[in-house]
């Protein structure tokens, strides 16, 4: 905990403190006390030094807090789920721009958005869900900068590999997961039935990873040792999209988006609050599972039919 008393003069003294502060991702408990984990209390040290030469009050101490509610209090200062919806935005931007644009501005821009992301990182004292997800993003987007530039390359395989496969080889087929459903689960059955097995039938188990497992022949997705389940930052619904070929569809990548942070965290996205509500009263509403998966395909099929920016 850095504890400061600036001096009046000179400015320009106070400004560099305040960028410095900023520049560190030092949380605020109050004005004038700043905090940063033990392990960059360092990085105090030019800080503290530079006050006290233009006559300035500046400290150093160790803060402990008293309970885990303290503690959680602290750590909220580090949240940079904001600052990494920003970048998400920056990305996205140009993802989409990348059509329009030449080769080398595209490299450029690509460039000022992984560093982008490397300095949010350097001060993501705390990375969670949300790191994890920018960076397969920023894969992504380099994947797609590749394929628009240089088509002859070869597009490199994901540390955690997910096998492409031909929907043409999964009709018909019964498709197994765990009982009333809930958002990852209802979005893949969407996406299986409107874009992989038109006829599929659903079966709903109890503990398909346990005691009630799917019958011999079944697909099983979103539990434990699903053929289509969770691999590495990606959810269920990611990974069928990336199985089928499915995860060029920016519509489908915005819902991909929202499953995902509504399943695991992340980064924040807009339309997650509205989702989880209509698809929490769908559930109350309805007592059987096929009965709540048809009125969620719903809600999925507007959302895949709206425009990126509402008019």
């Amino acid at each position: 905990m850095l504890c400061l008393t600036l001096p009046t003069q000179p400015n320009a003294v106070r400004l560099r403190v305040w960028r410095a502060l900023k520049t560190l991702g030092c949380g605020a408990l109050r004005d004038g006390v700043y905090v940063l984990p033990e392990a960059q209390a360092a990085l105090f040290d030019p800080l503290v030094a530079e006050v006290q030469a233009h006559g300035g009050q500046a400290s150093v101490l160790e803060l402990s807090a008293r309970d885990e509610t303290r503690r959680a209090e602290v750590l909220a200062l580090f949240d940079r789920s904001e600052a990494y919806a920003h970048w998400q935005t920056e990305a996205h931007a140009l993802l989409d721009a990348l059509p329009t644009l030449e080769e080398t501005e595209a490299r450029r821009r690509w460039r000022g958005t992984a560093e982008a992301l490397q300095a949010l990182q350097r001060i993501d004292y705390y990375p969670g869900a949300a790191a994890e997800q920018a960076n397969a993003e920023l894969a992504a987007l380099r994947q797609a900068l590749d394929a628009c530039f240089s088509r002859g390359e070869p597009v490199a395989q994901a540390p955690h590999g997910i096998a492409r496969l031909d929907a043409r080889k999964f009709q018909g087929k019964r498709w197994a997961t765990r009982a009333r459903p809930w958002v990852d689960r209802l979005a893949c059955a969407w996406l299986i039935r409107r874009f992989i097995d038109p006829a599929a039938q659903f079966l709903w188990l109890v503990d398909p990873a346990g005691t009630t497992p799917p019958p011999r022949g079944a697909l099983g997705f979103d539990y434990d040792g699903a053929r289509f389940t969770h691999v590495g930052a990606r959810v269920s619904f990611e990974v069928l999209a990336a199985a089928f070929g499915l995860d060029a569809d920016a519509r489908l990548q915005r819902i991909a988006r929202t499953v995902h942070f509504l399943d695991v965290g992340g980064i924040p996205v807009p339309e997650a609050a509205g989702m989880e509500a209509v698809l929490a009263g769908m559930r109350e509403v309805h007592a059987d599972d096929d009965q709540l998966c048809l009125a969620a395909a719903a809600v999925f099929d507007a959302l895949h039919a709206a425009p990126a920016t509402p008019t």
